[in-house]
């Protein structure tokens, strides 16, 4: 049996996605185990992001410092705007390094079943930073999902006045994906934005 403060780390890791009661037990085993090669430095971090933890106020990325580190990055491409759904998905697209402009975040998509209105997003500040100039293109990277794609024809009525060039991100087949597996969405997706072989 374990004591309450044990119990109450248990249960708060429990909560994080990704790991339910059996993963947050083995976690808190072996931080307690291995405590001044793991809790210790853990802890520090945690603190340190705690005071620290800030929204950019000019991209809404969440980061230690506003504006954050990518805003901040001289080498990005000033010309280019990819505007994402969430945080998550400006880290998943920055991981991958090939996108070397900035990055806007709307906090969330438009869904009339859970109430999310234009605004209730970042949808005016993107508008403000593309009417302010100096951006070429504006890449939707909205998730594949009806809300996700409302959003996106929403944004590009929003911003068809503007000289700049709107791009959307490519769905379809993945990469490694067999045809038996996908659904019809996918598939349909995939047919539809079908391009010659070249």
């Amino acid at each position: 049996m374990s004591s309450h403060q044990i119990d109450t780390l248990t249960q708060a890791l429990a909560r994080l996605p990704g790991l339910g009661p059996r993963s947050a037990r083995r976690a808190v085993l072996h931080l307690m185990k291995k405590r001044q090669s793991t809790l210790d430095p853990l802890l520090a971090a945690l603190q340190a992001v705690a005071e620290n933890l800030s929204t950019c106020s000019s991209c809404g990325n969440v980061d230690t410092s506003d504006p954050c580190a990518i805003c901040t990055d001289t080498r990005r491409d000033d010309r280019l705007l990819c505007v994402v759904e969430e945080v998550a998905d400006l880290w998943a697209l920055d991981r991958s390094r090939l996108f070397p402009g900035r990055f806007h975040v709307l906090g969330g998509r438009l869904s009339a079943l859970e109430g999310v209105r234009p605004e209730d997003l970042a949808i005016d500040s993107l508008i403000a930073r593309v009417a302010a100039g100096g951006i070429d293109e504006v890449v939707l990277a909205m998730n594949a999902t009806l809300e996700g794609q409302t959003t996106a024809h929403y944004l590009a009525e929003r911003l068809e006045t503007f000289p700049v060039r709107l791009t959307q991100l490519a769905h379809g087949l993945p990469v490694g994906g067999e045809l038996d597996y996908l659904d019809e969405g996918t598939l349909s997706q995939a047919l539809r934005l079908r391009r010659p072989v070249a």
